[in-house]
């Protein structure tokens, strides 16, 4: 499932910055959400990979410490990505015309900036502080379950709800692989030119 996640997310950040017809706020948001995703699900996969092979639970605290604070990190991430995402379509839907000048690659830029400071500097002093005072941990099967669920199959789950539903990604993808070649608008226009 880790592969999967990797290169699923991997995929879609491929397609989106090899298609210039992909070149657009929500494409651009939604290839850092991949990213993310891919950073989130890295925190913690590969030491538990590891910890299966090996049989072994051990982990130093410094380790423990810094797997939080990155898997803390990205998960907020997610969600800030996630609520600009939302911002981005309101502004689609609701007002198509002004769209285009709402949504600059200025602004784009400007949110994903904002969502990656506000979250390191929320979260650099704040959550360390409270899981480094923290001393009480619950080892059930039941908590094991749920974090392997939010922490492999959502991210997993996440190219194939965003992405994979879209004729645009679905057109890029195929382009990408070699299977269809994409139709650019400038040639498509000459070749209707007398």
């Amino acid at each position: 499932m880790y592969l999967i996640t990797v290169f699923g997310n991997l995929l879609i950040i491929l397609a989106i910055s090899t298609d210039p017809n992909l070149h657009t706020p929500m494409y651009f948001f939604l290839a850092n959400l991949s990213f993310v995703d891919i950073c989130f699900t890295s925190t913690t996969i590969p030491k538990m990979l590891v910890n299966i092979r090996t049989q072994s639970k051990v982990i130093t605290y410094a380790g423990c410490i810094t797997q939080i604070y990155f898997l803390i990190l990205f998960a907020v991430m997610d969600i800030f990505l996630l609520s600009v995402m939302a911002y981005d379509w309101f502004g689609a839907i609701c007002h198509p015309l002004h769209y285009t000048i709402i949504m600059n690659p200025r602004l784009c830029g400007l949110l994903v900036l904002m969502s990656w400071v506000t979250v390191v500097s929320l979260f650099y002093c704040t959550m360390l502080g409270v899981y480094l005072s923290s001393a009480a941990t619950d080892s059930s099967r039941s908590s094991a379950t749920a974090s392997v669920m939010y922490t492999v199959v959502t991210p997993m789950l996440n190219p194939f709800i965003y992405s994979l539903r879209n004729k645009d990604m679905k057109r890029a993808l195929k382009a990408f692989f070699g299977k269809e070649t994409i139709a650019w608008p400038i040639v498509t226009r000459l070749k209707k030119c007398p």
